[in-house]
């Protein structure tokens, strides 16, 4: 029985981890699983799974958690500390599926146990790739990519040689506003960003998706993960979201992986390697699908995805300031304190005034610099915000 945690149980990548394990659940022995506000159903899924500790990272709703886990035998926990602390309990498999840069901390404690770390928190390779990859290496630990980009890298290069890469091409759905007129995104509501037309995600990450700083992200974690260079690794927006990466090898082969846009696929893999299993996915009827479409991205559409590149050539702690300045203009467009694109102005502004700081470029990639970075971006970024609003208010006066 393989002893497993899920980190982020409540959003769309622990459900679909969750379900996948309910398929077969006398193979499992849960150990943690962690939420957010959701705490029905951080109660409802620890209960079902009979797991050792559930944990919301919310301090203030211990006592309602407490309480929806009373009589279970379900340990209740809250707080940052206790994430990690969950972290820490030994188990063979772990889903890392926090939002945002919340998921490094309990990650990085995983891996000190050598355990097999699902990695659908991008944010880790973002801001501290390097220290995550080596802290794997030190401790036999494995990880695994389960954004469905970045597992079908993965299963494209197996039993393949990295040098015979050519070019890496991860692929875009565009999200909600792919092909809306340019001049009608300054007008994008919260409720239109939120929607997106083939996945079905958490509100955060749909509107990455509209804004491609989910894309941005990614670009920077192929970076991280498969050690390519930024010269090597392409987009593509491919609208139907089926065809989700593709290896260029030296010879001109094209090597892709096809499949349904469904989580539970990569999700699958992770969970089943170095198997494969039956998993309750479509399975594609290509014939009756007749046609698939790429196009190239639009920079002006889609500067999140300039901004990444120019990341991948500061590298460094530019990571970290990047994700921290996204987070914050993210949290401020769902506030209604700022436009759609001025998300990416926000993030450029935060990261050239830092990155033109001489001692943070140089400064040594640790996770207090980091952790450190990711504090001064949020607050430079909250500044920025700020004056973009004075400045509206004048205007608008």
């Amino acid at each position: 029985m393989r002893r497993v945690s899920i980190f982020g149980a409540t959003g769309s990548i622990g459900q679909n981890t969750i379900d996948l394990i309910c398929r077969d659940p006398d193979a499992y022995d849960v150990v943690a699983l962690t939420g957010g506000r959701n705490i029905a159903q951080l109660a409802r899924d620890a209960r079902h799974l009979r797991a050792d500790v559930a944990v919301t990272c919310h301090e203030e709703l211990l006592p309602d958690l407490r309480d929806a886990l009373a009589g279970s035998g379900v340990e209740a926990a809250a707080g940052d500390a206790a994430i990690v602390e969950a972290a820490d309990r030994p188990a063979d498999w772990i889903m890392s599926a926090i939002v945002g840069a919340a998921g490094l901390a309990p990650g990085m404690a995983a891996l000190r146990h050598g355990t097999t770390l699902a990695l659908a928190n991008k944010e880790s390779l973002v801001t501290a790739g390097s220290i995550l990859m080596e802290t794997a290496r030190a401790h036999g630990a494995t990880v695994l990519p389960v954004d469905s980009e970045h597992s079908a890298v993965f299963q494209a290069l197996v039993g393949e040689d990295l040098s015979a890469v050519e070019r890496v091409i991860i692929t875009a759905s565009g999200g909600a506003f792919r092909d809306w007129p340019l001049e009608d995104l300054a007008r994008a509501t919260l409720a239109e960003a939120s929607s997106h037309p083939n996945w079905a995600m958490g509100q955060r990450i749909t509107i990455d998706s509209a804004s491609m700083f989910n894309k941005s992200l990614e670009l920077i974690e192929t970076r991280e993960y498969f050690d390519v260079s930024p010269d090597q690794i392409e987009v593509l927006v491919h609208p139907e979201s089926m065809i989700h990466a593709l290896v260029g090898f030296t010879d001109g082969a094209l090597m892709a992986h096809v499949g349904p846009p469904d989580m539970r696929h990569a999700i699958g893999y992770a969970l089943h390697w170095p198997e494969r299993r039956r998993l309750p996915v479509e399975r594609l009827d290509l014939a009756a699908i007749r046609q698939l479409t790429f196009r190239p991205p639009d920079d002006r559409r889609w500067p999140a995805l300039r901004l990444a590149r120019e990341v991948m050539r500061l590298r460094g702690l530019a990571g970290a300031a990047f994700n921290a300045a996204k987070e914050r203009a993210l949290d401020a467009f769902i506030a209604g304190e700022i436009g759609f694109q001025d998300m990416a102005d926000v993030v450029e502004e935060t990261l050239d005034t830092l990155t033109r700081d001489p001692g943070l470029s140089s400064a040594p990639i640790d996770l207090d610099n980091v952790q450190s970075m990711d504090h001064l971006a949020r607050m430079r970024a909250g500044d920025v915000i700020k004056r973009r609003k004075s400045r509206e208010q004048v205007v608008w006066s």
